[in-house]
């Protein structure tokens, strides 16, 4: 159980830091922006989140003291439209990857008929390099 002491030294070891105005207006411009949020803040700078509420009672623009505000729901919510978007480009590659596929292997069966070779055959069959045997001796012949 912590006591007394752990406390204290805890405290002694704190650093006041004190943060500009224009610091903090930038802070609560971000955050009013939806760019960050509280919480971000807070853990970034390592101030508690109380005293970013702070900030923001004092410099926002839209924030009255005493109204409730939901400040983290924005940027939550576009942070999940930018995930969304990112899947839907990525679903998007591959079908184009798989529609790739499809045509090349298409390709090769055209090529199967018309040539009367079988290119998948040989190709799954082909050996690696440098595992099989070059044709030169060892005796310099």
């Amino acid at each position: 159980m912590a006591n007394i002491k752990d406390f204290s030294n805890e405290a002694s070891q704190r650093i006041n830091r004190y943060f500009s105005d224009s610091f903090k207006l930038k802070k609560v411009r971000e955050i009013e922006r939806n760019t960050t949020t509280v919480l971000e803040v807070s853990r970034e700078y390592e101030v508690s989140t109380t005293a970013v509420y702070k900030w923001l009672d004092k410099f926002s623009r839209n924030r009255k003291r005493g109204v409730k505000q939901v400040v983290e729901l924005m940027s939550d919510t576009r942070k999940i439209q930018d995930l969304k978007a990112r899947i839907r480009e990525l679903e998007q590659m591959v079908g184009q990857k798989q529609f790739e596929i499809e045509f090349k292997s298409k390709m090769i069966d055209i090529a199967e008929e018309m040539y009367g070779i079988d290119i998948k055959k040989k190709l799954g069959s082909r050996a690696l390099p440098g595992s099989g045997s070059t044709g030169k001796t060892t005796d310099g012949k």
